[in-house]
């Protein structure tokens, strides 16, 4: 097994995949008389034919050392993980290599992120650390298949 250290996710780190979602730095503008601050428009919701859709998705947590056999991907939409809980989760994204996942990395969230992936990218499945496992999911609802899975020969264990 091929072993996949953590990383912070940082903006610069996961640019490549996604967006970061946070609300560090200034927001963009004050609402609600100056009581709430707004991180203005910081996803690209990319989707083919279809709709934008919210769901609720319960996970359940998983532990390091965690194995990583599977990894998938939406080519007709992209995947916003918004976790309902301040625990950290695991993501699992990798490079694309002809139609093939390459270059696997692993990052860990701290307390307020939230992740936007890309439409086509490579990913793990949705990986909490903790319970409750609780996150608002956007993503493409619509007719066709919008998944492809790659099954690993030789896994890739995440390690902190």
């Amino acid at each position: 097994m091929t072993q996949l250290k953590l990383a912070p996710l940082t903006p610069e780190a996961f640019a490549p995949f996604g967006d970061l979602l946070d609300c560090s730095g200034d927001p963009d503008k004050l609402i609600n008389q100056g009581m709430c601050g707004r991180f203005h428009d910081r996803a690209t919701l990319d989707f083919n034919a279809g709709r934008a859709g919210l769901s609720l998705f319960k996970a359940q947590p998983r532990a390091l050392p965690y194995t990583v056999d599977m990894v998938e991907r939406h080519p007709d939409g992209s995947q916003a993980f918004i976790p309902m809980s301040e625990h950290p989760f695991l993501v699992i994204v990798a490079e694309d290599a002809g139609g093939t996942p390459a270059n696997l990395r692993a990052f860990i969230t701290k307390s307020g992120q939230a992740i936007n992936l890309h439409r086509n990218i490579w990913h793990g499945v949705l990986t909490p650390l903790h319970a409750p496992g609780q996150f608002a999911v956007i993503d493409r609802i619509g007719e066709g298949a919008n998944l492809e899975e790659h099954w690993f020969d030789d896994p890739y264990v995440v390690v902190s």
